[in-house]
């Protein structure tokens, strides 16, 4: 099996966009807090990764995320 970065950076774009229209369960009070700062940090990592950079050097896979942006 062949490792495919640019369709591993997809995946997590598809996620992020999964995540920001996810329907809100019928909960409410503090468990719709959770679920709601959870899909928050969701939204922030899948993103992370599909908008950054990346190269391959020595076997390894780096990605590169200007914290700026």
């Amino acid at each position: 099996m062949s490792f495919n970065v640019e369709e591993f950076i997809k995946r997590f774009k598809q996620r992020a966009d999964a995540v920001k229209d996810r329907p809100m369960p019928p909960v409410g009070g503090d468990e719709r807090m959770q679920f709601i700062k959870q899909a928050e940090l969701d939204y922030q990592d899948y993103m992370i990764i599909s908008d950054s950079e990346f190269e391959v050097t020595d076997e390894y896979l780096i990605f590169k995320y200007k914290l700026d942006s």
